[in-house]
């Protein structure tokens, strides 16, 4: 379903977004070797699709670390904004 393979670690969590009507468009496990320290799913939507998000992820007993609301700089240009929600790493 999709290309390239979810990380294993994140692809419930991805998944459960996506059920729920969630436009998700980026997720890591995190850890080494990888683009996110922590697991991390990025997110598309207006000022409260972030908060309805974390709501369905806290309600599905998954452990939510941070909401975050980035406009992050792509080569020298502001872009955004994004949704990010990051959970507690495994191994914390």
């Amino acid at each position: 379903m999709f290309e390239p393979a979810l990380d294993h670690e994140i692809a419930e969590f991805v998944e459960c977004l996506i059920a729920a009507g969630v436009e998700t468009f980026e997720s890591c496990q995190g850890g080494d070797g990888h683009a996110y320290h922590e697991p991390t799913v990025r997110l598309h939507g207006g000022r409260y699709e972030g908060y309805r998000a974390a709501g369905i992820a806290l309600n599905a007993g998954f452990k939510v670390k941070e909401l975050r609301r980035v406009w992050p700089l792509i080569d020298g240009e502001l872009t955004g904004p994004y949704w990010e929600i990051t959970l507690i790493s495994p191994a914390d």
